[in-house]
């Protein structure tokens, strides 16, 4: 409820509905650039991690969302806009956290504070032309879902389909070896057809991580854009 709160403090749940509506009819968006790098979209995107806990968490420059603050907005968003012109993401700091399980750890990948600000602006714009080509019945990392939505789901089945038995498949590693060929043709197919747009996101999945190099694969978990394309992934295979 939060995010769409902003959303209309920017002005942008008009926008973001006209997407919504044009992707369930099968538009293709070619031109989502501009928009993407608008000072309304950017300014959501910068109050929107700064209300986020990980925010104070410094990536490899060692910058967080208070140093940030400090510069002027109409600065701020001349600084993202210059920087997406001929985008470099900074290394992605390496963190292992114990995984829920207590089978090993998980490893995530903090990005700086400015990758995660541009990260936010793109999937302000990306989700809900995505959203509304998801599967209507998944539950995972989507707005206005959750784990009690997926578990009302069930009980509808259990009590009006008599369906009793359940598949329970765990994708070993999945973040981590996601392909990016296939990730970007999912984009296209999506009808997010913007090539400008598709270049910097492969570089976003390319970033440098701290120790390890360039990866060829994955999508870091611990990235604010990496719930959404690992849905995009997921997308082919809850559609079949």
């Amino acid at each position: 409820m939060q995010a769409l709160r902003y959303w209309e403090y920017y002005g942008l749940t008009e926008t973001f509905d006209k997407l919504y509506e044009q992707s369930k009819t099968g538009k293709k968006f070619d031109r989502i650039y501009d928009l993407i790098t608008s000072r309304e979209n950017i300014l959501l995107a910068f109050r929107t991690i700064k209300s986020n806990k990980g925010s104070v968490t410094p990536g490899t420059d060692g910058v967080t969302i208070e140093d940030i603050k400090r510069i002027p907005q109409d600065t701020l968003v001349g600084l993202i806009q210059k920087q997406l012109a001929n985008y470099r993401p900074r290394k992605v700091r390496r963190v292992y956290i114990p995984k829920e399980s207590g089978d090993g750890e998980r490893p995530l990948g903090i990005p700086c504070i400015m990758d995660r600000i541009i990260q936010q602006a793109f999937k302000q714009v990306l989700e809900p032309i995505c959203e509304a080509k998801f599967y209507e019945h998944s539950y995972g990392f989507r707005p206005l879902r959750s784990t009690h939505h997926a578990l009302a789901r069930v009980q509808h089945l259990i009590n009006h389909a008599e369906l009793h038995y359940m598949v329970n498949i765990d994708i070993k590693g999945f973040f981590d070896n996601v392909n990016h060929t296939r990730l970007m043709k999912q984009l296209w197919n999506m009808g997010i057809q913007d090539r400008k747009v598709l270049r910097i996101i492969s570089k976003m999945i390319k970033a440098p991580i701290e120790g390890e190099g360039i990866p060829d694969k994955g999508t870091p978990q611990g990235g604010i854009i990496s719930p959404l394309l690992s849905n995009i992934v997921l997308n082919d295979l809850e559609v079949r």
